[in-house]
């Protein structure tokens, strides 16, 4: 999935970058990172607010799970914003029955990057 698909309005940082906690190898005092079961990879966690005007305050936040062989590092801020703008790349989305029986989604991603200037993609295209 595309992040546009996914996050039509836009994703913000709120939260610092965490490693997962693997709670079946983790033990009383020892903390063992999750690993992604299919590529292997380390994986951490980042919370992002989504700046779609029709979500109630309750579903505005998400974690979003990055895989990365080592700690991702957000975009820097961007002066005269309260929060830092984010993209990501590689997106998969993993719908699942929550323990209230709802349906909740699952995002993991590849990569987590400083949003791409408007019109730098078509202009790139026109290029070539």
């Amino acid at each position: 999935m595309t992040f546009a698909m996914v996050f039509p309005h836009g994703r913000y940082v709120v939260g610092e970058v965490e490693p997962v906690k693997d709670f079946d190898a983790s033990t009383n005092g020892r903390f063992v990172q999750a690993r992604d079961k299919q590529a292997g990879e380390l994986v951490w966690q980042v919370s992002v607010m989504d700046a779609d005007p029709t979500l109630k305050a309750a579903q505005k936040t998400v974690a979003v799970k990055i895989l990365s062989p080592v700690q991702p590092v957000p975009p820097a801020p961007m002066p005269g914003l309260p929060f830092t703008p984010v993209e990501f790349d590689q997106i998969t989305v993993t719908p699942y029955v929550n323990g209230n029986g709802r349906l909740a989604y699952s995002i993991r991603v590849r990569e987590m990057r400083a949003p791409r200037p408007v019109g730098k993609l078509s202009s790139a295209k026109d290029a070539a």
